[in-house]
């Protein structure tokens, strides 16, 4: 509120009195921004030491008011017995009254009734998870049924496939993604290979190098680092995109308007994973292979043609397959596990951050356990 700077200001005063009825305040002048600070001072410091148990405002020579005026109302009203305390103002001007209606004086300083909310038992809450559990499984389980009927039906009916949304995932999750897991394999193996030349050098082994970085970027790390890097990338991707379509009721206009949104969203970013990913892991086997190259030639004094060599000498057709293999079930789980988070979306823009850091968490997880289960596959295969 602005003050009114052509009110003159008497000199401001109050008169206190005290009677078994209470305490009473009388203000005479100006209550603004000037005479709040002083009165407050005087005044708070004396009523909270003796609480009133009733207290009277008499506002009759107040002349004018403004937010710093009310301020002091309302810190008087604050001194009171907080049980049994009563509070009023008297005679306020017409002016006064229209200030003061601005402010809720009333409810202010009053002690809002909010308790903790109650903490339900450990049973409770082992219920509710459990429920809570049982329904998002029951959800995936009608998901996963439904993108398999999906895929049939495209399977049956090849013509209805979005060839052009295909596409476009297809060169946004492979060919965008080609920098930067280049890079980080060719890192990756740079470091393989240094660290492991300090070791080898000492019994002269050196050329074991390449066999050491070839054979685990093929079977083991290129998969997994390629889908991990698929997985922040794209399968976060998918989720924000599916949620935020959730959100602004997209999803539920498409399935007004006749279309199935499972055949619609999720098939051709599914197929365009699983074809494009593996490819993404033969190029990271090939970066961390040069990387692990550049050591050899420049720390072992290996030749270029004595490391390709050797790699190829120890890698077969089954490694490169069995990599190419775990790259398209990788790419199917994240594929998968990015829609159903988008799905799942609720809320606004919460929902979609939370959605979008579900389904690369899940899909990690995913990954690891199927590679464990690969492992497995392969210790009783091989």
């Amino acid at each position: 509120m602005i003050p009114d700077r052509s009110i003159e200001k008497p000199p401001f005063r109050y008169i206190l009195t005290e009677d078994d009825k209470g305490t009473r305040i009388r203000f005479k002048g100006v209550l603004d921004s000037s005479s709040a600070a002083p009165l407050l001072r005087e005044l708070l410091p004396r009523l909270k030491k003796h609480p009133p148990s009733f207290l009277t405002v008499d506002l009759m020579d107040v002349s004018y008011l403004d937010d710093f005026g009310a301020l002091v109302l309302l810190e008087l009203k604050k001194t009171l017995h907080p049980e049994r305390g009563g509070y009023r103002l008297l005679n306020a001007s017409g002016k006064v009254k229209e200030i003061l209606s601005l402010f809720d004086l009333d409810s202010a300083g009053r002690k809002h009734a909010f308790g903790k909310p109650p903490r339900p038992g450990t049973f409770v809450r082992l219920g509710e998870g459990t429920l809570r559990i049982l329904g998002d499984l029951k959800y995936m389980i009608s998901f996963l049924g439904s993108v398999t009927l999906a895929l049939l039906f495209i399977l049956v009916h090849p013509r209805k496939l979005r060839l052009e949304d295909t596409f476009l995932y297809m060169q946004k999750t492979g060919v965008d993604a080609l920098p930067i897991v280049g890079l980080i394999s060719f890192l990756l193996g740079l470091i393989m290979a240094f660290m492991s030349s300090v070791q080898l050098q000492q019994f002269g082994a050196n050329i074991y190098v390449a066999s050491l970085v070839s054979l685990a970027m093929v079977r083991e790390l290129g998969p997994i680092m390629t889908a991990i890097i698929v997985a922040g990338r794209s399968g976060s991707s998918f989720a924000a995109e599916i949620g935020t379509m959730k959100i602004s009721e997209e999803v539920d206009a498409l399935f007004t308007m006749g279309f199935d949104p499972t055949r619609f969203l999720v098939v051709p970013k599914i197929i365009a994973s699983v074809v494009v990913v593996p490819f993404l892991t033969l190029f990271s086997d090939l970066f961390a292979i040069a990387g692990g190259m550049i050591v050899g030639i420049f720390m072992l004094d290996l030749t270029a043609s004595a490391y390709m060599s050797q790699t190829i000498k120890t890698l077969t057709l089954f490694d490169v397959a069995w990599g190419f293999a775990k790259s398209g079930v990788f790419a199917l789980l994240i594929s998968w596990i990015g829609c159903l988070r988008g799905f799942r979306v609720s809320g606004g823009a919460a929902g979609v951050g939370q959605a979008t850091t579900s389904a690369v968490v899940s899909s990690i997880f995913l990954i690891i356990l199927s590679d464990s289960l690969f492992a497995v596959i392969l210790r009783y295969w091989g």
